[in-house]
């Protein structure tokens, strides 16, 4: 009987163990997730654009932004900026106009225990650019309080602290242990220009009720960004408050039509800041210079680069048929490849050029300036055959997603009859391509299967890239040149027997 209650007793305690951490996890969950959620709305920048994304100034890894189309219910910090009405409309930035004193909580804090308790609250502290968080205590006349210094005001965020009682229960417990009492005071707030958010800036001067953007890409000192119709009689103004509101931002400029798929560059215009379009960009530890106006580079494939490259192993050889400026055949090079480099621009040849010898790669790149089915059919003819003798893979990269899986049909039969000696090292080919399909993957396959004239099912892979806009995405099929397409379906001898038949029927026509 003792025995079996004890096993009672050890079971009973092991279940209510089990749930007393279930129960606990779930609390920790969710308030991680709440947590989370309010982070993202403190920190995202709302732009008006899909998959739009922000690049540092040293390393062009991806801060992906919020995508979110900004209304006025969707505001940041309600209740404390409300814009004077002179500013709605504004073309010419005045940034005196943005000044405004508004009403803040603050808590009295003893100088002696200050770190301690800013720390503890540092999530309901104010978050403000330019803003001090604890500020000095004045007098009902505006002088400094005469206590001598002996406390400080830690100014509060209004969203989170109303009252006493707003205070949540660890700040609670941090306040009495340091002996502060749980009091709120409201603080006069001089908020300016310096203090607002490019987003707040906005959504005060833009009529009411339309959409806001503040999202860009970043190449180097240059924010890029895609303005839509009813913002550019904003547009000057927007550009100020980009390279206000964004260290190293020097120039911003607007796309002023769709990109030209023949040299992949697209018209833009200044809307603030220096001419300078030579941009100098860091992507996964590889620097490139290029001019910006007359070459194609998307910060937003850094890590599509990097996807590829990390296929590559040292001693394989690259074909990049639309290299642009490098960002494949460089990191390639790098990786201990040899690469056949093209492109069509003779900006984009400079200064892959220049790029190589930039990054110490120029003796493992051998580069074009050809149109890309005459670099397929000629230089890349010629060395392919002596390639695939070897036992090193080779990597064809296509990528000008406009056209490339048209490019494809210049690999049929571009080796001619296949050899006696069958060689089994095929290229493998990354090809790009945008697609508005609801089947993005099928439609993809299928037009490069139309290119080949033949079946790629069960023998490719398909990669999402990226979403492009709303039902338009980026995609990359993969597979291995079939070797009935690389080389041609006859040989040599069934070549002249068939010229033989073509002769005697035309001389059957003539008798």
């Amino acid at each position: 009987m003792c025995t079996y209650l004890n096993c009672f007793v050890i079971e009973l305690t092991k279940r209510l163990q089990i749930l007393l951490f279930v129960s606990l996890y779930t609390f920790v969950f969710y308030l991680s997730l709440s947590l989370f959620d309010q982070q993202i709305w403190q920190t995202f920048v709302p732009v008006a654009e899909t998959s739009q994304l922000c690049l540092s100034v040293s390393e062009s890894k991806p801060i992906f932004q919020s995508q979110k189309t900004m209304t006025d219910q969707s505001q940041t910090d309600l209740g404390l900026y409300k814009p004077p009405p002179t500013v709605r409309g504004m073309t010419e930035l005045d940034r005196a106009a943005f000044s405004q004193t508004v009403s803040v909580p603050a808590i009295r804090i003893p100088t002696n225990v200050l770190n301690k308790a800013v720390k503890s609250l540092k999530k309901v502290a104010l978050q403000r650019p330019g803003l001090k968080r604890v500020v000095e205590e004045h007098s009902e006349d505006g002088n400094k309080d005469s206590s001598e210094g002996e406390h400080r005001l830690l100014l509060l965020d209004p969203n989170s602290i109303t009252s006493a009682d707003s205070f949540g229960g660890e700040e609670a417990e941090a306040l009495k242990a340091y002996g502060v009492p749980q009091e709120i005071q409201k603080y006069e707030l001089q908020l300016t220009y310096e203090n607002l958010k490019s987003e707040e800036i906005l959504r005060a001067v833009l009529p009411e009720g339309q959409d806001v953007t503040s999202g860009f890409s970043r190449v180097g000192h240059i924010a890029h960004m895609n303005l839509r119709d009813h913002q550019l009689p904003y547009r000057k103004l927007i550009g100020q408050v980009i390279i206000d509101k964004n260290p190293g931002i020097t120039c911003v400029v607007n796309k002023t039509n769709t990109i030209d798929s023949t040299y992949r560059n697209f018209q833009m215009e200044v809307l603030a800041g220096e001419s300078n379009m030579v941009a100098k960009v860091r992507e996964n530890g590889v620097f490139y210079e290029f001019d910006f106006s007359h070459v194609y580079w998307n910060p937003r494939l850094s890590t599509e680069h990097e996807r590829i490259v990390s296929l590559l192993q040292r001693g394989d050889t690259v074909v990049d048929v639309f290299a642009g400026v490098g960002p494949f055949a460089i990191p390639a090079a790098r990786r201990g490849c040899e690469v056949l480099a093209n492109d069509l621009n003779p900006e984009s040849f400079r200064w892959l050029q220049h790029n190589a010898k930039l990054n110490k790669v120029d003796r493992k790149i051998t580069s074009f300036n050809m149109d890309g089915r005459n670099f397929i059919r000629g230089p890349v003819e010629e060395r392919l055959p002596a390639l695939m003798k070897g036992s090193q893979k080779i990597h064809v990269v296509m990528n000008l997603p406009a056209l490339a899986l048209e490019f494809l049909d210049a690999f049929r039969g571009l080796l001619g009859p296949e050899p006696d000696q069958s060689l089994d090292n095929l290229p493998q080919v990354h090809c790009y391509g945008f697609s508005k399909e609801d089947d993005a993957q099928r439609d993809v396959v299928e037009r490069a299967e139309a290119s080949l004239k033949t079946s790629l099912q069960g023998q490719c892979s398909v990669h999402l890239v990226r979403n492009v806009a709303p039902n338009k995405e980026m995609m990359c099929v993969s597979f291995t040149l079939p070797r009935g397409v690389l080389y041609s379906t006859h040989t040599k001898d069934s070549g002249k027997r068939l010229s033989h038949l073509l002769l005697s029927l035309g001389s059957s026509i003539k008798t």
